[in-house]
């Protein structure tokens, strides 16, 4: 009914309480702390990537997003995990138990700050589940861009552009908790904005 038609939102599939217990601060930093993680910039097109220890990052980047900065000098991490050592975490992650015929699920797991987020853009199907913290989302269909600058991240489109769309122009928008679940169809346009440091995990079906 949802596979290749809109969003929607599952409650109730799946229990991550095992998974959730193992992605504490504490319980990361112990297990990869010293580990490298790679990091992104939060614009849309090109983007640069980073090296740095996990604790680093945890510890002194980590911070709320700030308004003035632009996607290209704002570090994310999200996606460019290292399967091998951060596998054993993997392991304890329940998906979605819905399947596309013809796919094969990726993780990317992620942990960001309080206005972080990443721009308008889109991909292949998937999952997006937040484990803590909480996440806003904003979708549009394929067949309908959304106004937004390449290199602005999500919170400055959300004080800048936002407010001046008609009703007809907003996008979709959801706000998925802890133990929720978004399925987004394939090349729907979507930007996200963590509203509290977060800790989330996506299933792409590719």
């Amino acid at each position: 009914r949802f596979a290749f038609s809109r969003p929607v939102i599952l409650r109730g599939v799946t229990d991550n309480s095992a998974f959730r217990a193992l992605c504490t601060r504490d319980k990361l930093l112990a297990s990869f702390g010293a580990r490298s993680v790679r990091l992104s910039t939060a614009n849309t097109y090109s983007y640069r990537k980073v090296d740095v220890p996990f604790r680093e990052y945890v510890e002194q980047l980590l911070k709320p997003q700030d308004l003035a900065k632009l996607g290209s000098d704002t570090l994310y991490f999200f996606g460019d995990n290292n399967f091998t050592e951060w596998g054993p975490l993997f392991q304890q992650y329940v998906p979605p138990p819905f399947h596309i015929p013809g796919t094969s699920p990726a993780y990317s797991f992620g942990i960001a700050g309080s206005g972080s987020g990443v721009p308008f853009h889109w991909h292949g199907p998937g999952f997006s589940e937040v484990i803590f913290g909480r996440k806003r989302w904003f979708l549009y269909p394929p067949d309908k861009t959304p106004h937004f600058h390449p290199n602005e991240t999500t919170l400055a489109w959300l004080h800048h552009t936002y407010p001046t769309l008609p009703p007809a122009e907003r996008p979709l928008e959801c706000t998925l908790r802890p133990g929720e679940v978004l399925y987004f169809p394939d090349r729907w346009w979507h930007a996200t904005l963590n509203l509290d440091t977060s800790v989330f995990i996506s299933t792409f079906l590719g």
